[in-house]
């Protein structure tokens, strides 16, 4: 099979007949071999009875019903988890990813030999002050952290190879970072074209300004657990000796400086009424956890069942 395409939806009945009709045409035009697969995260409209009565019209239509909203990322698991395309491309329902794409996307990846290809959204439909300018803000943020030189990393509208979706896990709210999440996992040919961004049709948006503090939360965590996640001790245990040092040599310099000026007769205050040396405590006690911590943690990853997981090319 050419192309599986993947969509997670939430509450966007009106919306699925004309995508799917979209689709269909496209692919025709195309002689694709494919298969759409939508996974309704847990919709309170009527989303799944369209689901079901698409599917039951058209072979090609496949669906995931959640019994309740679990988010994006485990709607794309999901549906990663049964793709069974060459090419595996999602997108949005909500009509602003256009299906007219999916040829370029997928020449991308089969001709070009691209792993990943993100959409940009170059010309975005959206209100300028709530998702325009935090976008761009959030875009500069995730192409410094994670090097790759991605405009929109956010953007729906992505292809990847079968093999990077079968070699990834998207959990919580990752589905922002899956180009990253690829990069770590050894799929480093990552691109992206420009596309056409449309107004929402139907319904509103799922998405609020909390988005995008979710969203910087997520990409430090990722960034912390792709670094530091099997050499914890490379943190923990740098960060506890080097506060513990801070601590210690304070805590010498004030006892010293105190038995200096006692010797000499020069009126000094006692060590326990200078609050530096509770804040030089505080730091040796700090350093103490901090390497305690990253003690357990190392113990921790080294008796992981993935401790040594990793992910083949090919062999000879």
């Amino acid at each position: 099979m050419d192309i599986s395409v993947i969509i997670p939806l939430f509450n966007e009945a009106e919306s699925l007949p004309e995508l799917s009709a979209w689709i269909a045409r496209v692919m025709a035009e195309n002689n694709y071999s494919y298969e759409v697969i939508m996974v309704d995260d847990g919709s309170n409209d009527a989303s799944w009875d369209v689901i079901k009565g698409l599917s039951a019209a058209d072979a090609h239509i496949h669906g995931i019903s959640f019994r309740r909203n679990y988010g994006k990322s485990a709607a794309l698991y999901c549906g990663f988890d049964r793709a069974g395309g060459d090419v595996v491309i999602t997108m949005d329902a909500d009509l602003q990813d256009s299906p007219d794409e999916i040829p370029a996307l997928y020449r991308k990846i089969k001709e070009e030999g691209y792993d990943v290809v993100s959409g940009w959204k170059k010309h975005r439909k959206d209100n300028v002050l709530t998702k325009n300018l935090p976008s761009k803000i959030y875009n500069a943020t995730a192409r410094h952290i994670t090097g790759i030189k991605l405009h929109d990393m956010n953007c729906g509208l992505k292809a990847y190879r079968s093999e990077v979706v079968k070699n990834i896990e998207v959990y919580g709210e990752m589905h922002r970072y899956i180009p990253y999440l690829a990069k770590n996992a050894g799929f480093t040919r990552i691109g992206e074209i420009p596309v056409h961004h449309q107004k929402r049709k139907f319904g509103k948006s799922k998405f609020g300004m909390d988005r995008f503090v979710n969203g910087f939360l997520d990409l430090l965590s990722l960034w912390f657990l792709s670094t530091f996640g099997k050499k914890p001790m490379h943190f923990f245990g740098y960060s506890g000796i080097f506060m513990f040092l801070i601590g210690f040599v304070m805590t010498i310099w004030i006892i010293v400086a105190k038995l200096v000026h006692q010797a000499q007769g020069i009126r000094f205050r006692a060590v326990t009424d200078q609050p530096l040396f509770y804040l030089a405590l505080l730091a040796v006690v700090l350093g103490v956890m901090l390497f305690l911590a990253g003690f357990i943690g190392e113990m921790i990853a080294r008796s992981g069942a993935e401790r040594n997981k990793y992910n083949i090319k090919e062999t000879l």
